[in-house]
């Protein structure tokens, strides 16, 4: 195998989370959240998109901004803009995918096997997943949704003319009018022959940003096909070879939350998902929130939104106050990228201001007890500043004040520690209570995703800018990059890593998204090595 374990400088420094007592006051703000997700350019401070950097030289800066308050049992949303810049274009779901002439010649890298778009993979790759029968599923963007059965070396590509639907029902059941917008950015796999499957919402900004369009108050009206756009569904293989496919459309309908009577369009775009097989949930971490989604869940159009019949509870997140630029209040929530199951049968969230244990299972099955947990002001103990601001809680922060982390995954070790990888700030672990935080230092802090490895208990973590790759055990760390992989390969963006125990193995999947498409194509990394 080509590298090996190297001795790295893992600086581990110890750190305390903020605690505070009480939340006294609510409030709106339009502003927009700067989470950086992962279609973001890079940009320097003059806007100019730039190349990623050497792979010694990513620090990352934070970024600022708010929403308004949650709904939930207090007041309105107003909303956050799309956490990443959404591709150009949108192809026709029936028409196959163009060839292109960018293809990698993969390496022939010990313990690892890749496949790309010369195997008939997506020319983007947002994520990538097996479920428990092995098959290989990734999430290809506007290319729609890819499946690798075991055995095979030739992917299968889905759309919507397969049934995929990343849009929800109006009231009667119906489809909403307008044009519908596919594109397929997370999964996670299920059942043998199930991957629940995420979707961005139709891009727009401002009012006609899937998120803010429902509530926009410039006397237009909303538009179905962008607040009814995005969500996420369970695609199950029947044994045809056909999809069965049934949409979680992640809303609360008329007189279902207090304060929103009309209904709540707020959660669109799923950036991360993952299965918990013995609470048969389906945690959605998405913009501005996180949700849950019953898994046996087998559809209902007709249900507009009841708790009875809708197959989700929508939502959550670990917001709090602050002092937006021009001195107004702000809710500061975005871009839950983290998600992670505890043995408990809670959730880890984290998202771009604050990260949270979500107590779902230690509080009896209750959503309800675990959302008072991370949201009422008792329980501020409960939101993780990961990477502390100056000003903690009950105080509201400025935004020199703050040091939004980012966070862009979540890991659950055996040993109960909890590992967190941010787009900015590197990599940190903590227990599972959020305190014990230490931080280790890696060549790079921009990372992207971070998993923990079945087999001997070592952490993965890969790059937002740089197809590397670190593997950190006790203080070694292992490194995959240029010299181990094709040049054009280490100069993409790893987007995903999962770990795949089906059938009794354990493999190490890794989605590389790559970085342009005619020059680095995305590609799909198996690794089965020790």
């Amino acid at each position: 195998m080509k590298g090996g374990w190297r001795w790295a400088a893992a600086l581990v420094v110890t750190g305390a989370v903020w605690a505070g007592c009480t939340q006294t006051e609510k409030h709106h703000d339009e502003s927009e959240q700067g989470n950086p997700g992962l279609d973001t350019p890079r940009q320097d401070g003059d806007g100019t998109i730039r190349p990623p950097p050497d792979a010694g030289t990513g620090t990352g800066t934070g970024t600022d901004g708010g929403v308004s308050p949650d709904a939930g049992t207090q007041t309105p949303d107003s909303g956050t803009p799309d956490p990443g810049t959404p591709d150009p274009g949108t192809p026709d779901p029936g028409t196959p995918t163009p060839p292109t002439e960018a293809q990698i010649d993969f390496p022939q890298t010990s313990g690892w096997q890749f496949f790309g778009t010369q195997h008939g993979g997506p020319q983007r790759v947002y994520g990538v997943t097996a479920d428990e029968g092995g098959n290989v599923w990734v999430a290809g963007g506007e290319e729609g949704l890819f499946l690798l059965r075991p055995g095979a070396t030739t992917f299968q590509r889905f759309t919507m003319a397969d049934g995929l639907r990343p849009y929800g029902f109006m009231a009667d059941g119906s489809e909403p009018p307008g044009e519908k917008y596919l594109k397929v950015i997370s999964v996670a796999g299920g059942p043998a022959g199930t991957v629940f499957v995420g979707y961005e919402g139709r891009p727009g900004k401002n009012g006609d940003h899937c998120e803010n369009n429902w509530d926009r108050t410039d006397g237009i009206a909303p538009d179905p096909s962008r607040y009814k756009s995005g969500d996420a569904d369970k695609v199950t293989l029947r044994p045809d070879g056909t999809l069965e496919v049934v949409h979680y459309d992640i809303f609360s309908g008329p007189n279902v939350v207090r304060d929103e009577q009309r209904g709540r369009e707020k959660l669109c775009n799923i950036l991360r998902i993952a299965y918990d097989k013995n609470t048969q949930s389906v945690w959605f971490g998405g913009n501005h929130g996180f949700a849950r989604g019953d898994a046996r869940f087998t559809g209902n159009n007709t249900c507009n939104g009841q708790l009875s019949c809708a197959g989700v509870y929508e939502h959550v997140h670990p917001a709090i106050n602050a002092i937006g630029d021009t001195g107004n209040g702000v809710l500061l929530t975005d871009a839950y990228y983290g998600v992670a199951v505890h043995p408990s049968g809670d959730a880890f969230f984290g998202g771009a201001n604050r990260s949270t244990r979500f107590r779902y299972g230690t509080n009896g099955f209750s959503y309800w007890t675990a959302q008072s947990m991370t949201e009422d002001a008792p329980y501020a103990w409960n939101r993780f500043d990961i990477w502390p601001d100056k000003v903690g809680e009950p105080n509201m922060s400025r935004p020199e004040d703050r040091i939004d982390d980012n966070v862009s995954g979540m890991a659950v070790a055996g040993d109960d520690t909890v590992w967190v990888s941010s787009f900015t700030r590197g990599l940190a672990r903590m227990n599972a209570e959020g305190g014990d935080l230490q931080y280790v230092k890696l060549p790079v802090s921009e990372l992207s995703s971070v998993a923990v490895d079945p087999l001997d208990g070592s952490v993965w973590t890969g790059t937002r800018w740089l197809g590397i790759i670190y593997r950190v055990k006790n203080d070694s760390v292992q490194t995959y990059g240029c010299a181990q992989f094709d040049n054009r390969l280490c100069n993409s963006r790893i987007s995903d890593i999962q770990v795949d125990r089906s059938n009794g193995r354990r493999r190490i999947l890794v989605g590389f998204m790559g970085y342009d498409v005619t020059h680095v194509p995305g590609a799909i990394g198996i690794y089965t090595g020790n």
